[in-house]
Parts: structure tokens; C-alpha cells; sequence
């Protein structure tokens, strides 16, 4: 066959254009698709030669091998696999968006063929990405087998393509990229290996390169000779590892293997707290190993700087910011997902909206969330110290992962006014502890435990023995949103709405004594809010307080003082709201406050004391009061009388 021009069988330029200066966000996919080319050729042979052995030619030293020429200005990439005959390259190559690897797959699939070759292509475009950096391309190829000549295709990406015969010896594919001026950094050492290290380096056949060394002669005693001066070495090395631990057996890999490799995958110098390592089989196939780090690392909560899992498909990387491949809460995991049948979109840079991204989700989520419960329930010491790190974060899938909720509840953790500082129960542990007088579980929230074991709002719970869950992470407040109830139990916090906590004989009492204290005290409380109505709700009597003059109490649904302190963090507009004044009628402050009032209802210091109160709830749920020059003032001159008298 003489040399013969022909133009490309579909609207090569328009789609050329499309992969030269769209498809692809970065250059460097060029040389990771001519890899996979070369990897899926290898497969092929591989595959076809366990029916026809002549295939192999005797050569069954797998590689692909990379040649920079800097002088001629080219780079070559060049494999002993199945290769290609003429008119498997003018249907392969000259049309565009024609893939052999699906053509091969597909034909495999007719035959009914069970035990498929693992192949990478998928839309037959990835060589030409060769033309982001290259103004011709030289594809020199022969079919494994065959004696027949091999096949030199040439173009320049400008809609033709030139074809003809070529004796070619070997079997295989040579692939030679005429490099662009501003592209000849594709031809330096360090920029090969640093695309070879990040997306071939898991390739199971080695990608190898001459290198050229200078060294200095060496004796037969291994020392240097003196004035021997130096000479130029060239060796064939190896840019990629191959290990891919992931693909392995797990009784094949040691605990040291799967340590180094965590830190390679996620920069950390400590060994994981747990490493998480399965193939799922069925309607969704992939491999994982999984790292759950023993430290929270410093960018936990920073989401511009986080990376995900490492994607593979067949080895080849694909993305480490892969959002939909693990929910946001579990962004601490680190390691490598593979999998044969993700749907990439053209380019293989990302991924397209599908079932199938999430039934791999499912996987991964279900696999970790039960080795986190195997690890609470049976090391629970290792566990808590996993807890202390990361249940921050953990918490918040009980809010945005409805499918996990009961799962993600059962793992919480918390301390209560029952543990001692640094101790934790979970919720099912709270239940067996409640007395069987208790109809709810009872939980407060605040920035910190010291902060909420001072609130007033616990002392009828600890009076009637009641454990109080201590719930101290700003997500605590989107959690009990999520956790209604659990088991059967309802959630009920003890600074919203009203508490139903005494028997049927002590709420009888309770309401008398109340009823009593509002004919007494009903002109004193009116004074109170009158004072007090730009600020409170309301103004009532309490029936949480036993020893405190007053607390500041939500509605049932309303915003509480922790919630609106979060608000105000997250600089989010906050509407006003007021809560009710609760206040204590056994307290010796109310029976002052009534003998002064009885004296002289219209007393300045009763408003004085309506301030006081209210700044004073104010203080012990944690809020700053609009006036502290005022209040101090107040409480002075109240010390001022007191130790006159």
C-alpha cells in the first residue's frame, strides 16, 4: 500500500478543536492516556494469547517504555501489546470518538465471554489528546501475529491523516508526539516522572525511561579510581511502583505495607487508627482501602483545602476531589477507591451523575460506619479516643444523612451531668440508666461543660436524680433537630418550653404552691414585666429552679441563647427574639423584692432589681448583657446599703 491521504470520517476539526482546547482542564492527561492506550494494548494480548499463544512472538516482557528526544524534539511512547493492522487504524483512529477498547469489549461480551481483561478506554479520544501539546503525531503499529507489515499513520490534527504500509519488525504501537516550541517541558526528566508518579503509578506494567547518568569509575574493590574522571551511564529505569496493595489479596499485605501507604496517601507521619480494605462484588463492583486516621488533621474544617479519596479506574488516577464518592462527614477518610465501571464523562476527568457513584457511596459509607461499631463495641477505649477526634464531624451526618441517621446515633458519644469530665455515654447506654419514673432524655446545650454544669436550668433534674446529656459542639444544635427520639424516647432540652418532670402527687402540690405564690406576688410580677417588656416575653414562675433566682427559658421551638450565638458566629442575621424570665418563688430575693414593693409600689429600686434579674439570667446562660457599666453599678450600691445596715 503506497502512501495514501484521507480525510477523517466524521467532523474531525470541529471535535479536534473540542479535545485540543476544551475536553481536557490540564495538558498533563496527554501522556496518562497514551499510558492507558498502551496498558489496554498489553491486556489485550495478554488476554488473547491464553487461546492463541503465537501472539506472544516469544516476547512476554511486558513494558511500556517513554523516549524524550530533546534534539529531534519528540516524545515517544512505545509498547509490545496486541498492536493494530491498517484497517484497525484507519477504524479505530480515523474516526474520531471510535474506541477499539469498547469495540473489543463489546465483542467479548457477544461471545459470552466471562473472564474480561480489566481495559481503560472508553470513548476512543484519549489519543487525541496528544495534539494539546504536539503539531504531528506519528502512530507506527503492527499486529500481534501477523506477518503481515506493519502501519505508519501521520497527521497534524488539520482534518486529514496520512496512511501506508511500513515494515515494522516488532509487534506493538509507537507513538511519536512532534512536541509544540512552548511544549518541550514534556521532554524533561522531572516532568515525565511527576506525571508518571501521579496518574500511572499503580500501572501493573512497568513505564520505563533511559536515563542518563554520570558516575565515576569504580575499582574491582568498589572504591573510586582516582583521577579516572567521570562517563556517561544510561540506564533503563522504572518511573512507576506498580503497587497497587489495594488490588491484592489482604492476607498478602503486612500491616507495615498498609502503613506506608497510608502515609503516602495522606501526608500524615502517624499509622491509621483503623485501615478499611474490601471489594464489593455484585451490581457495583470496585475495590477500597480506606484509612481512618488516628489525628484530626489542621484542615478538617477548612474545605477549600481538603482532597478527598484518591479515584482510580483500572490504576489509573483519576481525581482526589471526587465530592459525590463519600458524604462530606466522613471527609476525614483517606485511601483509594478502584473501580472498572465508574461513568467518567469523555475526558475521564469527571464524574457523571449516576446510580451507579451511588451505590459505591453506599458501600463505602456502610463499610466504615461497621467497623466503627465493631470498634465501640469492642474496644470501646480505642474508641472514645477515635470519638474525641472526629465526632465532631461524625455528628453532623445524624443531620444531613437521613439513610445513616440510626446508625450515626447509636455511634455519638457525650458527657452528661452523670460521667465525669472526659467521660462519655451513648445514647442506648443513657436508657438503661434512667429511672423508670423518666419519660424523656433530657440534654442541654452550651459551649462547654464547665459553662453548662453551672446552669440553673439543671437543678430540678438533679434534684430528682435526672441525667442531663451534655451536648457542647455548635452541630449539637442541628443534631437534636435530626434526633427527635430514639427508642421511643423523645429528646427534650431542659432550657425550652415546660417541664414535666414530677409525679401526679408532686405536681399537685407544685400547682398550689405556684397558684399561691401568684395571688401574692401578681401586682410585683406585673411591675416586673412592665420593666422588663422590651426585653422578655414573658414573666412566670418557675418549676426548675431550686436553689437560683432566675433563669432565662426558649419556647418549645424557639431559638436558645447557644443557637443564637452560633448564628451570630457564622455572621448570619439573627432575628430578635425573647425568651420568658423565669423566676424562683422560694427564693429570698422575691420575698425582698415584695416587702419593698408592698412599702412603695413605684420604688426606682424595683426596676433596679427587674435589671439586675435579668442580667443576671443573662450571665449564667452565657450571654454578654447590653450594659455592664450599669450593672456593676447596681450590684456596688447594693453592696453599698447591704454593708451599711
Amino acid at each position: 500500500m503506497s502512501k495514501t491521504t484521507k480525510q477523517f470520517q466524521t467532523e474531525v476539526q470541529q471535535l479536534l478543536d473540542l479535545v485540543i482546547h476544551s475536553l481536557y482542564s490540564n495538558r498533563d492527561i496527554f501522556l496518562r492516556e497514551l499510558i492507558s492506550n498502551a496498558s489496554d494494548a498489553i491486556d489485550k494480548v495478554r488476554f488473547e494469547a491464553h487461546s492463541n499463544e503465537a501472539l506472544l512472538e516469544g516476547n512476554s516482557d511486558w513494558k511500556i517504555k517513554i523516549i524524550p528526544d530533546k534534539e529531534a524534539g519528540t516524545l515517544t511512547i512505545l509498547d509490545n501489546g496486541i498492536g493494530m493492522s491498517i484497517a484497525e487504524v484507519e477504524h479505530n483512529i480515523g474516526t474520531i470518538a471510535r474506541s477499539g477498547t469498547r469495540a473489543f469489549m463489546q465483542n467479548l461480551k457477544e461471545k459470552g465471554t466471562t473472564e474480561n481483561p480489566e481495559l481503560i478506554g472508553q470513548f476512543g479520544v484519549g489519543f487525541y489528546a496528544s495534539f494539546m501539546v504536539a503539531d504531528k503525531v506519528t502512530l507506527l503499529t503492527r499486529p500481534a501475529g501477523s506477518e503481515e507489515s506493519g502501519c505508519c499513520w501521520e497527521s497534524t490534527g488539520d482534518g486529514s491523516y496520512t496512511i501506508e504500509e511500513c515494515r515494522r519488525e516488532r509487534r506493538g504501537t509507537e507513538i511519536v508526539l512532534h512536541l509544540k516550541e512552548d511544549q518541550r517541558e514534556y521532554l524533561e526528566e522531572w516532568k515525565i516522572r511527576s506525571i508518571v508518579k501521579k496518574y500511572s503509578d499503580y500501572i501493573q506494567y512497568p513505564i520505563v525511561m533511559d536515563i542518563k547518568r554520570i558516575e565515576t569509575p569504580k575499582g574491582m574493590d568498589g572504591k573510586e579510581i582516582e583521577g579516572g574522571g567521570t562517563i556517561e551511564k544510561t540506564v533503563e529505569e522504572t518511573l512507576n511502583s506498580m503497587k497497587a496493595i489495594w488490588a491484592r489479596p489482604k492476607n498478602e499485605v503486612t500491616e507495615d505495607e498498609y502503613n506506608e501507604f497510608y502515609k503516602h496517601v495522606s501526608h500524615d507521619y502517624e499509622d491509621p487508627f483503623r485501615t478499611i480494605h474490601f471489594s464489593a462484588e455484585g451490581t457495583s463492583e470496585f475495590k477500597a482501602l480506606l484509612f481512618l486516621p488516628a489525628k484530626k488533621p489542621f484542615d478538617l474544617f477548612m474545605a477549600e483545602r481538603r482532597k478527598g479519596l484518591q479515584l482510580y479506574v483500572k490504576r489509573v488516577f483519576i481525581t482526589d476531589k471526587c465530592e459525590e464518592l463519600i458524604p462530606d462527614y466522613l471527609r476525614f477518610v483517606k485511601g483509594v477507591v478502584d473501580s472498572a465501571d465508574l461513568p467518567l464523562n469523555v475526558s475521564r476527568e469527571i464524574l457523571q451523575e449516576d446510580v451507579q457513584i451511588r451505590k459505591i457511596q453506599k458501600g463505602l459509607v456502610n463499610k466504615i460506619l461497621s467497623t466503627l461499631a465493631e470498634v465501640k463495641e469492642k474496644n470501646p477505649d480505642d474508641y472514645l479516643k477515635f470519638w474525641k477526634e472526629f465526632g465532631q464531624v461524625l455528628k453532623e451526618g445524624i443531620h444531613f444523612d437521613y439513610a445513616n441517621k440510626d446508625k450515626l446515633q447509636d455511634l455519638a458519644l457525650f458527657e452528661s451531668t452523670a460521667t465525669e469530665n472526659g467521660s462519655y455515654i451513648s445514647l442506648k447506654e443513657y436508657l438503661t440508666r434512667m429511672p423508670e419514673s423518666q419519660k424523656e432524655i433530657y440534654f442541654i446545650t452550651g459551649n462547654s461543660r464547665e459553662a453548662l454544669e453551672q446552669s440553673p436550668h439543671l437543678e430540678a433534674f438533679r434534684s430528682k436524680g435526672y441525667e442531663v446529656i451534655f451536648m457542647t459542639d455548635p452541630v449539637d444544635e442541628w443534631v437534636v433537630q435530626a434526633i427527635t427520639e430514639y427508642d421511643g424516647k423523645p429528646l427534650k432540652a431542659v432550657d425550652r418550653g415546660d417541664v414535666d418532670i414530677d409525679t401526679d402527687e408532686e405536681k399537685k402540690e407544685k400547682a398550689k404552691k405556684l397558684e399561691e405564690a401568684e395571688k401574692e406576688y401578681s401586682t410585683l410580677i406585673s411591675r416586673i414585666k412592665e420593666k422588663l417588656k422590651e426585653k422578655v416575653k414573658d414573666v412566670r414562675f418557675s418549676n426548675r429552679l431550686t436553689e437560683s433566682a432566675c433563669c432565662l427559658v426558649a419556647e418549645e421551638y424557639g431559638m436558645n441563647a447557644n443557637m443564637e450565638r452560633i448564628m451570630k458566629s457564622l455572621n448570619q442575621s439573627v432575628p430578635e427574639s425573647k425568651r420568658i424570665l423565669e423566676l424562683n418563688p422560694d427564693h429570698p430575693l422575691l420575698k425582698k423584692m415584695a416587702e419593698i414593693f408592698k412599702d412603695d409600689s413605684q420604688a426606682e429600686i424595683i426596676s433596679d432589681y427587674a435589671d439586675i434579674l435579668y442580667d443576671q439570667a443573662l450571665l449564667t446562660e452565657g450571654s454578654q448583657i447590653k450594659d455592664p457599666l450599669r450593672f456593676t453599678r447596681l450590684i456596688s450600691d447594693l453592696m453599698v446599703k447591704a454593708a451599711g445596715r
